[in-house]
């Protein structure tokens, strides 16, 4: 297949002005989240949590997090499967839920899940009286009367309250209502969701992907399962090559509509959760960009640091910053800087200056 011919800088240029890292930037929280369509709500503090970061990486210092958890009580925005979405959203997703109630079309390891909580239904009906009588709790909360265990090869492996709640989430029966600490709280669904109309299963999936491929810009049609939120945009939008690298991309027709434009770049500092870089293999292709969250790697193996923060200068990738809030001496600790190539002057200071700014919204000194 042929398509629209982009340079790879066109490309950059479209996923950079589609995730809102452009000039001028945003003043308000309500209609970044409604263009980037997702929140990773990881509650990781090493800098901030992560939906905090990717706003304040939009917004800047300016950006309140109280403005967030007030839009989240108020369910502008809602949580779901690990994801703070606008609340409009949220009924793009209730078909699929009620597929996973009924149970009829069900195969694979959804079948199974499906049987694990009809072997435990006793638990379920538990779990939705007390949600309808005390309100939202966390899963440490509710009775475990379940008659069969979760079993799996994996760390959830006997939590089974935990488990059939999320097997519920999945269900439409209970929705998280906010977080306790890092534990999340669950209510009933019908007190959290919007009543709302929605559409059918596949016409819902076609504006999934419209709507990822808006936030995105420039994604592949197809790409590799994933936990969470889907790289892949299906048919939508325009077909395009991109020069050098292989393959088909799907183009929001809103950004070749500013494909001449020049791109107002800035320096930005990013979470390393953040939508620009979470496709690696984009970032690979697209960028390249050589990335990856290094938490999880021993200590001696780490080239960047626990918690590397890429930096973003215009259409390119750069560098990474070794960082982390220090809230016990007052102060954001950057350990290194690791350039890809060496920094000039004016970027070194946009570096600093960046750096500074998330110290200040903080409330930390630099260090």
């Amino acid at each position: 297949m042929t398509g629209i011919q982009l340079t790879c800088a066109q490309a950059r240029r479209i996923a950079v002005r589609a995730q809102v890292l452009d000039r001028p930037r945003p003043t308000e929280v309500l209609p970044v989240v409604r263009q980037l369509t997702v929140l990773q709500a990881d509650q990781t503090k090493v800098v901030a949590p992560n939906a905090h970061l990717v706003l304040w990486s939009r917004i800047g210092s300016a950006y309140d997090r109280d403005e967030l958890d007030d839009l989240l009580a108020t369910r502008e925005l809602i949580e779901l499967d690990g994801m703070i979405r606008p609340a409009e959203d949220i009924a793009l997703y209730r078909a699929e839920m009620d597929a996973q109630a009924d149970g009829g079309e069900l195969d694979g390891w959804d079948r199974s899940a499906w049987e694990w909580v009809d072997a435990n239904d006793g638990c379920r009906l538990d779990i939705l009286d007390r949600l309808a009588d005390s309100g939202p709790l966390t899963s440490r909360d509710l009775p475990d009367t379940t008659v069969l265990p979760w079993r799996s090869s994996g760390w959830n492996d006997g939590r089974n309250v935990r488990m059939l709640l999320e097997m519920m989430a999945r269900r439409g029966e209970v929705a998280v209502a906010g977080h306790q600490g890092r534990d999340r709280l669950f209510d009933l669904a019908e007190r959290i969701y919007p009543d709302q109309d929605y559409p059918p299963i596949q016409e819902a999936l076609r504006i999934r992907n419209r709507r990822r491929l808006q936030s995105l810009g420039i994604a592949r049609a197809k790409s590799a399962k994933q936990p969470g939120e889907p790289n892949d945009v299906g048919e939508v939008g325009q077909p395009a090559v991109v020069e050098g690298v292989r393959g088909t991309w799907r183009v929001d027709d809103g950004q070749l509509e500013r494909l001449d434009e020049p791109l107002e770049g800035r320096v930005a500092v990013l979470s390393p959760l953040d939508r620009l870089v979470m496709d690696r293999k984009r970032m690979t292709e697209l960028f390249e960009f050589d990335y990856q969250l290094e938490m999880y790697k021993p200590a001696a193996q780490r080239r960047w640091g626990y918690y590397a923060l890429p930096i973003l200068s215009g259409d390119r990738l750069v560098g990474k910053v070794d960082a982390a809030a220090d809230h016990e001496l007052g102060v954001l600790r950057v350990e290194e800087i690791h350039a890809d190539e060496p920094f000039d002057a004016d970027l070194s200071a946009a570096v600093a200056d960046e750096l500074t700014d998330l110290a200040a919204w903080l409330g930390l000194e630099p260090a």
